[in-house]
Formats: C-alpha cells, sequence, structure tokens
C-alpha cells in the first residue's frame, strides 16, 4: 500500500473525531457569530505564525535529506506571510488586528504549537509532515465548505476570508504534492511518526475547536 494511503487509513479515526466537533460543524454549515469566527482566525494566527519557524526547524534537523529538504523550501517559500493574511482578515471581519497579534493563545492551540516544537526539534523532524496533513487538510475542507457558509450568514465581505479561500486554493495543490511525497518516504521510522503526529494533531486541532465559545454574540446583536 502506497504510504499516503496508509496514512490516510491509520489516522481516519482521528479525523473522524475532529470533524465530529460542534464547533467545526458550526463553521462548516455558517451557524456562527461574526465574534466566533473572529476567534477562529485569532486561533489560527497563533499557530499559523509558528507554520514557517517549525518548517525551517524541521528542515536545519534533515539536513541530508534531499527529498525532505527540497520540499520544506517549497513549503517555508509558499507558507511565508500567511499569518499577516489572518490579522488582515480579522480586521476586515470588524475584529481589532493588533489585539489578536498582542493576545495569548487559548491553551489547546499553545499546547498544539509546543508539541510540534517538542516533536520537530527532539524527537523525529519529519513528524512534521504529519501536522502538515492534518492542517492542509483541514484548511481545504473549510475554504470549500466552510468559507462561503460562514460569508453567506455573516454578510462579510470577501477580504475578511483571504485566508480560508486562497490558503484552500493553495492547499488543493499542496495535497497532490504531499500524496506525492508521501509515497516516497520509505523509511519506517519515518513513517511511524509522521503517523503519530497526524494523529496526535487531529485531537489538539479537536481541542483548538472546541474552545472557541459558540455562544458569544456579535456586540451589535
Amino acid at each position: 500500500m502506497p504510504f499516503y494511503d496508509q496514512l490516510v487509513r491509520e489516522t481516519a479515526a482521528q479525523r473522524a473525531q475532529l470533524i465530529e466537533v460542534p464547533q467545526l460543524q458550526a463553521g462548516l454549515s455558517g451557524h456562527i457569530s461574526r465574534a466566533a469566527y473572529v476567534d477562529y482566525l485569532t486561533q489560527a494566527y497563533h499557530h499559523v505564525r509558528h507554520t514557517v519557524p517549525l518548517l525551517r526547524l524541521a528542515r536545519q534537523r534533515l539536513e541530508g535529506n534531499a527529498m525532505f529538504c527540497a520540499a520544506l523550501d517549497e513549503y517555508i517559500a509558499e507558507e511565508s506571510g500567511h499569518e499577516q493574511w489572518i490579522l488582515d482578515d480579522i480586521a476586515a471581519a470588524g475584529g481589532d488586528r493588533a489585539a489578536a497579534a498582542r493576545s495569548d493563545p487559548a491553551d489547546a492551540t499553545a499546547e498544539m504549537v509546543r508539541h510540534a516544537y517538542e516533536c520537530v526539534g527532539q524527537c523525529n523532524p519529519a513528524s512534521l509532515f504529519g501536522m502538515v496533513f492534518v492542517l492542509e487538510g483541514t484548511s481545504v475542507a473549510m475554504a470549500s465548505r466552510g468559507a462561503a457558509s460562514i460569508q453567506r450568514s455573516l454578510g462579510l465581505p470577501d477580504r475578511a476570508f483571504t485566508y480560508l479561500t486562497s490558503h484552500g486554493a493553495l492547499d488543493q495543490d499542496h495535497l497532490r504534492f504531499f500524496a506525492d511525497l508521501m509515497d516516497r518516504v520509505e523509511d519506517a521510522a519515518d513513517q511511524q511518526a509522521i503517523i503519530d503526529m497526524a494523529r496526535d494533531m487531529y485531537g489538539l486541532f479537536a481541542d483548538m475547536f472546541r474552545g472557541i465559545d459558540l455562544e458569544v454574540r456579535d456586540a451589535a446583536a
């Protein structure tokens, strides 16, 4: 079995648990308030701003593996600046851009970032690809289903959805690139590290979504 197919199969249970989180379902159907959407974007900012540093850390530790380094170079070029898209979206959605940037991440978001640095920096750096698998796959789902639903429900402008729509379009291509890359991973230890990280990240990402307060109402409501 190609390794990408194995990765999908062996993380199916964790992926299903993420999809069932009420906050994610509410986002996909557009049944959230503007304040909840801004809260989601704020938490996204707090983990996305670590994407490039994590990619660079993984590349440093994988020096000598030409296949992984070439892929990481491409990811670094593509992912740079995405946290600024999120801050721009927050402002366009009526949130406070500066306050979001100054804020502390929620505990679940902080734990997700901490776990990623621990695995990439102290264990097998190839594990980062498990995080990539989870975040890119979820962003495609949010972009293809959630962005339009939220926009229709809240009446927000296109510029409030730059991260979701643009990131989703990019990640459709990234997922094909990622699948091809994973099918070239032959080392059993690397494969297991990627699977383990993906399982962990599905759970931690689910916790991040669970922390979004669906009961919060917009100030004008």
